[in-house]
């Protein structure tokens, strides 16, 4: 009985001291039987380091870890509600207003990720012909004009002179995409599902090579790209930007609005998110300004030891920026450019300038009035869905139907 006792008290003063995981409370026990949200810094530094050597703890080699990793794969796709939701539905794309440029040209597109729901955006193509090309989504972070910004049109002009075909695209409430309202509860669901379906958008185009589809962006839309290279194995390349975190879970519902963090039999953070890309290449870009700042001690090595899991710790790389801050700056692009140039076989050499520097300096930044997809001259199509109530009934009414996986 005394031994008890002993065992029990130790229990509770290791748990005090975060050293031993493997005993819970009750408390802790039933916090894990429902959907939790887990929302911007949900953690404190130390935890959300504390938490990572806690799932560390749940496998220990390929098949143990693809176990875990098949159950936030499924925690992701039930809590964001997408298995509720067709993926072969009519695109029905629209593509107008071409305009050419030094080594690349840009057309306005919308397309259908629903019946009567639009994907907007740009799509960036190069002017070199080529026996086919690989394709890159660049889903944008939180600001004003995100998808009309200057960074999103100067990586996507970037990359498709060196040989990609590049689709940037607008978050739900942003640009042209104004059917609902950014804070739409759904989303993290609306989102995940608008790349999916540009995934299908992209591989449509005939001229696409279906092994080289990458996904880059940053800060909000850094969490687009290792959630939808979680649940997509048609990307092949990831660049998440400025966003892979043990802390911060992301403040905005598009990112945490949905239970993909923690449910009655999953529980994880976005770093382990990120590292479901394994073994598919990767680079995880960091500042010292965010809440990436401890990314080479915390976030990446612990990645890395899951590459490590298939003997491809080559394929995930870190590019640390300590002296900058959150966005995806000119010293970011370089970064990413050098990245998918190798992985995805584009030709850098397009952007190198005399003296051997990256030089975007013949990109065309456009006004948003030209960017755009829908104006005067090209209308919204009339049966579009519109307003949040409206948007919610129309993903609602898939719901009753065969999930997917």
């Amino acid at each position: 009985m005394k031994k008890k006792n002993f065992s029990l008290l130790s229990c509770l003063l290791l748990l005090l001291t975060g050293a031993l995981w493997g005993c819970k409370t009750v408390a802790q026990e039933s916090s894990q039987q429902q959907p939790t949200l887990r929302q911007g810094r949900f953690y404190t530094e130390a935890k959300g380091k504390e938490a990572l050597e806690r799932f560390a703890t749940t496998y220990h080699d390929k098949k143990s870890w693809e176990k875990r990793a098949e159950k936030i794969r499924q925690g992701i796709i039930q809590g964001a509600r997408l298995d509720e939701l067709p993926n072969n539905t009519p695109l029905k794309p629209i593509v107008h207003s071409k305009r050419t440029y030094d080594g690349y040209t840009v057309e306005n597109v919308a397309f259908e990720s629903l019946p009567g729901f639009f994907v907007t955006g740009n799509l960036y193509r190069p002017t070199q012909k080529q026996s086919s090309y690989a394709a890159i989504l660049t889903p944008h972070g939180h600001g004003k004009d995100p998808r009309f910004g200057a960074d999103v049109q100067k990586r996507s002009a970037a990359l498709a002179r060196m040989g990609a075909i590049v689709f940037a695209y607008d978050m739900v409430g942003n640009g042209d995409a104004q059917q609902t309202t950014h804070k739409h509860p759904r989303a993290l669901q609306l989102q995940s599902h608008n790349s999916q379906r540009a995934v299908d958008f992209l591989l449509s185009l005939p001229e696409v090579d279906k092994n080289r589809i990458g996904v880059t962006g940053e800060s909000g839309g850094g969490t687009q790209t290792f959630v939808l290279t979680a649940i997509d194995k048609r990307i092949a390349v990831s660049v998440p930007v400025v966003m892979v975190s043990a802390y911060h879970f992301g403040g905005c519902v598009c990112e945490s609005g949905m239970p993909i963090h923690q449910s009655h039999n999953h529980e994880t953070s976005n770093v382990e998110i990120a590292a479901l890309a394994a073994p598919r290449p990767m680079l995880i870009i960091s500042d010292g300004k965010d809440w990436t700042a401890n990314t080479p001690k915390v976030e990446f090595p612990y990645i890395k030891n899951v590459y490590s899991l298939y003997g491809k710790e080559n394929l995930v790389e870190n590019a640390h920026l300590a002296d900058e801050g959150h966005d995806y700056g000119p010293n970011k692009r370089k970064a990413a450019y050098f990245f998918l140039a190798k992985h995805l076989d584009l030709k850098l050499e397009n952007l190198i300038n005399a003296i051997g520097e990256i030089d975007e300096s013949f990109i065309k930044v456009e006004q948003p009035e030209v960017l755009r997809v829908f104006d005067e001259q090209h209308p919204r199509p009339a049966h579009a869905v519109m307003g949040d109530e409206a948007v919610t009934n129309l993903v609602e009414s898939y719901a009753p139907k065969a999930k997917r996986k």
